[in-house]
């Protein structure tokens, strides 16, 4: 079977890519991601609290020796000494696209216009292949609507699509009240992609201490029924590459989503809990269960199962419902 597929303009060997996660935060993990036979490779985010930070960090020491030996400024140690995240994470991306012989999508993570901006042209100039836009935003601002949440994230598009020529795809919230309208002005800002949909990792709280404590949750297969549903819906309503994320752990997942319409599987939390091993697995079980079915390539199959394509359309719509509702069977106990 013919597992490729391009993904927002990238030629990938097939559409199982490994997401943002630590993992790609050392080389050697990166290499074992390209021959466990990643399609592409997300490297783990670059955070705009952290630009912020380090450069400050930065200035504060570099002040702190004038203001303090100011005679000796032509003594200063080599700036490799204060090398900080930010130039890390460049050599990271220059790195990995030497040793994997895959695309490397960079991920940016921020919420505001400024320095990160300016640090994506950086990104593309360090050798990435792509750029992946994670717009984290709570908006918590009782005054704040969400046409103003919406102009941010377009903003913030427009910005970066202004400081890059390369690909550039946009994790996207599944809270907005009209993806498809969100997603046609996304595509008008310069996005090439959509990737459904960021996992907001949620606080927990300790009730012994009375402190709220984040708690990292892995994610499950059921997970994939939400970026399923709306990847369906946009599928053939917007000229966009589509990848999914979130639930993506066994061959089948990946195959469902092909079929609703994605590009591309974004694969973290299977590969966090069984290995990188789980990679190859994922693939081979997707590309067996769709040639199963008579596909012999991913263009093929891609979106046989999307709202366009379905023979019930309306069961990505309310007419689904009520019957899921009643499917459900109920417990001699609730009876």
């Amino acid at each position: 079977m013919d597992l490729t597929t391009k993904y927002m303009g990238l030629s990938l060997s097939n559409p199982v890519v490994a997401g943002a996660s630590p993992l790609s935060k050392e080389l050697d993990k990166v290499k074992a991601l390209a021959e466990a036979g990643a399609g592409a490779i997300v490297m783990h985010s670059i955070f705009e609290e952290q630009l912020a930070q380090e450069a400050l960090a930065l200035n504060y020491y570099i002040e702190q020796g004038a203001e303090s030996f100011a005679e000796s400024l032509s003594h200063f140690p080599p700036m490799e000494a204060y090398k900080v995240g930010p130039e890390l994470y460049l050599e990271n991306i220059a790195a990995a696209r030497k040793a994997a012989d895959v695309p490397i999508i960079a991920s940016l993570n921020g919420v505001s216009l400024g320095g990160w901006i300016d640090y994506a042209g950086k990104i593309q100039q360090a050798g990435a292949d792509a750029l992946e836009l994670n717009i984290y935003l709570i908006p918590t601002n009782r005054k704040v609507s969400g046409t103003k949440i919406e102009k941010a994230y377009l903003d913030i598009v427009k910005a970066v699509r202004a400081a890059v020529s390369i690909p550039l795809a946009v994790k996207l919230s599944p809270f907005f009240s009209a993806p498809v309208n969100m997603a046609r002005k996304l595509k008008a800002a310069g996005a090439d992609a959509l990737v459904l949909f960021n996992r907001f990792y949620q606080p927990d709280i300790d009730v012994e201490k009375l402190e709220v404590a984040p708690r990292l949750v892995l994610s499950d297969s059921d997970e994939s029924r939400l970026p399923m549903r709306w990847i369906a819906i946009l599928f053939g309503r917007v000229r966009l590459s589509l990848a999914a994320t979130s639930g993506v752990h066994t061959g089948e997942d990946a195959a469902k989503l092909i079929l609703a319409g994605a590009d591309a599987v974004q694969v973290v939390s299977a590969l966090l809990r069984d290995g990188i091993g789980q990679l190859t697995k994922i693939r081979d079980d997707m590309a067996e269960l769709l040639a199963a079915k008579g596909y012999r390539s991913i263009r093929k199959a891609r979106g046989v199962m999307s709202q366009k394509n379905c023979p019930e359309p309306a069961v990505f719509e309310r007419a689904n419902y009520i019957e899921t509702l009643q499917s459900y069977p109920q417990s001699p106990a609730a009876v």
